[in-house]
């Protein structure tokens, strides 16, 4: 009896809906914690940071502010190709606490306009319209801009061979 009256009040507060409490109630530092030094995603290489290759993290470095695994909230920028199709994708944590526990759904991934003004204020939308990691707005926009470039594709010139004069 107990039992299901301290379950009904815990769904009954809808602070139980937030992602936190779907992961097992483990906070995002204890979870940095344990993945910092033993994670699958870590790239180590000599002369320089320790890389991270997990998804969701913006700058792709092994620390908890760009971690995609043990922050609640997540924000990247990257880029997909299907085929000859490139795209710039936002990369954000699903808002539903019950995807939280699924990591195949956990993630949403929407694109993002090749247009620098409108792709720009995307993000902005993104990020502070949704009150979603202010903090990563300025990184994000100068990711923005590298990925848009590596789309771009050197012109080869040919040289004629005949001498000219």
């Amino acid at each position: 009896w107990l039992k299901r009256k301290a379950t009904r009040a815990l769904h009954a507060d809808p602070s139980w809906k937030r992602a936190d409490h779907c992961r097992g109630a483990m906070s995002s530092t204890l979870i940095w914690e344990c993945i910092k030094g033993n994670s699958s995603f870590i790239r180590k290489s000599t002369n320089m940071p320790i890389m991270s290759a997990e998804k969701g993290n913006l700058c792709s470095l092994n620390s908890f502010k760009f971690s995609g695994l043990a922050n609640a909230q997540v924000f990247d920028v990257s880029s997909t190709k299907k085929g000859s199709n490139e795209k710039i994708v936002i990369t954000t944590r699903h808002s539903k606490a019950s995807r939280a526990a699924r990591p195949g759904s956990m993630l949403l991934q929407s694109g993002l306009k090749k247009q620098t003004k409108k792709g720009l204020a995307q993000l902005k939308k993104a990020t502070e319209g949704s009150f979603c990691r202010r903090d990563l707005l300025e990184l994000a926009e100068k990711k923005y801009q590298k990925v848009k470039t590596s789309f771009k594709k050197k012109k080869v010139v040919f040289k004629s061979r005949r001498a000219t004069k």
